[in-house]
């Protein structure tokens, strides 16, 4: 499993396996968000299983499920939430990261600037570009309430 460090706080990874939870919580992670909706792969663990998992080890599960191109500001709110409410640090996944990436970088777009998360995003392996629009209209929103 390759986790991948975007802020102090929070790590993605492409799909886990609940060997990789123990491993997660032996590292010292204590919340995990699924954000994979159940039957995308044949092969995939069901997310009651990995809570089920996850909850044997001592951490906090929230299952917070995205389909590719279907992402929705209350996703975004409850990714947010998840976060920040959450204990931490967090490690977030998903099939290959992106979703998860894309989440946290639309959550983050209330604090940072689209080029902060875009480079943060690249440092990490994931190529966000496609959001720059987004990313740079909350930025702008922002400075007009400030």
């Amino acid at each position: 499993m390759k986790a991948v460090r975007l802020t102090p706080n929070l790590s993605v990874a492409p799909q886990l396996t609940e060997q990789d939870l123990e491993e997660l919580a032996a590292a010292g992670f204590r919340t995990i968000i699924n954000n994979r909706p159940d039957g995308e792969a044949p092969d995939q663990p069901l997310s009651e299983e990995l809570a089920a998992a996850a909850k044997r080890l001592g951490l906090d599960y929230r299952h917070i499920p995205v389909v590719p191109g279907q992402l929705s500001n209350d996703q975004v709110e409850a990714f947010r939430a998840a976060v920040t409410e959450g204990r931490k640090p967090s490690l977030a996944f998903c099939r290959t990261g992106t979703r998860s990436t894309t989440l946290w970088a639309l959550a983050a777009s209330d604090r940072l600037s689209a080029n902060e998360i875009l480079q943060t995003a690249s440092a990490a392996g994931y190529n966000l570009d496609a959001l720059r629009p987004q990313l740079e209209a909350a930025s702008q929103k922002r400075s007009s309430n400030s």
